[in-house]
């Protein structure tokens, strides 16, 4: 297989993007499915494809921000106007919204804990795929992944969660770095046998 120093670099820099900070134009039709098909290619011990995609383009974004801004209002009954438009206009932050809804098939050879992985896998392809077109991604959850009543009107299935929330779009401002972990303080070498 040939080396790629571009994807290296590209991994050793990638940096989500604010979803507050992004604007148009997010992926087109082709762009988001390749960002959706390398989601997809992922590991998955017996191909079970423990995962699917829920897509918030248009005018299908500010309809979801009402069911948003609805059960919040329920959720917080003390929630000002400003929050509750707030919350209508969430999925208006991106151009495109992508749930990933991760679907684990319990009782079989393939452990639970690897289909959850599976689809935090698919969840960081996308992210790596959005970069590597030009566009910023974020990979966020919030209260609004673990809500029941957002949960059926996305129409998850009692096997079913949301494993994140992908907002893709345009970057209108540069990204900071962050601190991140010093390998000496995270790595350590098994030593051998113990006695």
């Amino acid at each position: 297989m040939p080396r790629s120093q571009e994807t290296i670099d590209l991994l050793l820099t990638r940096r989500s993007t604010k979803a507050l900070t992004m604007v148009e134009p997010g992926p087109d039709a082709a762009e988001l499915q390749t960002i959706l098909r390398i989601g997809a290619r992922v590991p998955d011990h017996g191909k079970l494809a423990p995962w699917r995609f829920v897509i918030f383009q248009g005018e299908a974004r500010r309809a979801f921000g009402v069911i948003l801004s609805t059960v919040y209002a329920k959720v917080q009954a003390n929630a000002g106007d400003d929050k509750l438009e707030f919350e209508a206009n969430r999925f208006m932050r991106a151009p495109t919204v992508v749930a990933v809804i991760s679907r684990v098939t319990p009782g079989i050879k393939i452990p639970e804990w690897e289909q959850l992985l599976s689809a935090g896998a698919v969840c960081q392809n996308m992210l790596v795929a959005a970069t590597a077109l030009g566009y910023g991604a974020q990979w966020l959850t919030e209260w609004y992944a673990f809500d029941p009543e957002i949960g059926r009107a996305l129409g998850l299935k009692e096997n079913e969660r949301v494993a994140g929330f992908i907002y893709l779009g345009s970057e209108s401002v540069a990204k900071d770095e962050r601190p991140r972990p010093e390998l000496s303080e995270i790595v350590s070498v098994w030593p051998g046998k113990t006695e």
